[in-house]
């Protein structure tokens, strides 16, 4: 089903089903040897959503070799790997900030991540999770059944990025004075270009001086080049459905005409650094991609105020 401006999800359901397939990828990158991450909270929070064929991932039961090949421009041990070094990635943007000195943090659509209690924070931290109020709900109530305590003063706020966050943020207690690290991983393909901008004008309106933000920038796609993107997407699926899964992902994301992050973020008052997605796999000791391979085109862009 296409996107909607007043849409709602689930961990099962729309968007959020693709917060449940990156942890089920997290979950695989954490079985792997050598591991590039440690997300023990990955394969039982992709439990219980209760879609099988992640939860047969997470698991190892359904192996990447089984869903590779055919004419998918990328397959799921690449995409694992992928998801490995962009989860790195963030996290040790993460532990640079608080090296700095840096005690807010703020994760954008945090969907199934957990860094709020896999990670180490320095004392003093508070850090804040947006996302959609069910999929809050969802998460923090499965933790604490699994026992898992948060390593930092955790916050959630549940509200939709499409609504007015920043007052719900600043209501949680956030501190537009204190320098912020902020991330927005695996969200703007998820959001029309239009909405990017918007999204990124309202973190720089948040961020004091010295604040720090950590982003995944999605190419830009000509109208030409749209339906020929959406169908390399379905393809990526095809082995899946063979599994009894069936998300039309090309239906969940927008394309078009978007803004460069880095560029935009310049313009805005960051200096900023950029990294591909090979870049990322080469410095976590993993396989480049080819260029036409699915992510091959992301950049990871780290800036500060």
């Amino acid at each position: 089903m296409a996107r909607t401006d007043d849409d709602t999800w689930d961990l099962a359901s729309s968007v959020g089903a693709t917060a449940t397939m990156v942890a089920a990828a997290r979950a695989m990158a954490t079985r792997a040897e050598p591991a590039v991450i440690d997300d023990p909270y990955a394969a039982p929070l992709v439990e219980a959503v209760g879609i099988e064929f992640f939860a047969r991932l997470a698991r190892g039961e359904l192996t990447a070799a089984e869903l590779d090949g055919g004419d998918s421009p990328v397959g799921m041990s690449r995409f694992a790997d992928g998801m490995a070094a962009r989860t790195r990635f963030f996290d040790d943007f993460f532990a640079a900030a608080a090296e700095a000195g840096i005690r807010q943090a703020v994760i954008l659509a945090s969907g199934l991540d957990a860094r709020g209690y896999r990670l180490a924070w320095p004392t003093g931290t508070v850090l804040y999770e947006i996302d959609q109020p069910e999929v809050i709900e969802f998460k923090t109530t499965t933790l604490a059944g699994l026992g898992a305590q948060p390593r930092v003063d955790l916050r959630t706020v549940a509200i939709d990025l499409r609504a007015d966050w920043p007052a719900a943020l600043t209501a949680a207690g956030f501190d537009p004075a204190a320098p912020t690290a902020w991330i927005a991983e695996g969200l703007f393909g998820y959001l029309p270009p239009e909405g990017q901008d918007r999204l990124l004008d309202q973190i720089s309106a948040l961020s004091a001086p010295g604040s720090r933000l950590a982003a995944e920038g999605v190419p830009s796609q000509a109208d030409a080049d749209e339906d020929e993107t959406r169908e390399r997407m379905q393809a990526s699926a095809d082995r899946w459905r063979e599994h009894g899964f069936d998300i039309d992902f090309s239906a969940l994301v927008f394309l078009g005409d978007r803004a460069d992050v880095t560029s935009y973020l310049q313009a805005h008052g960051w200096s900023t650094t950029a990294a591909t997605a090979n870049d990322l796999l080469v410095r976590y000791g993993m396989q480049r991609l080819d260029a036409d391979e699915g992510f091959a085109a992301v950049t990871y862009v780290s800036a500060e105020k």
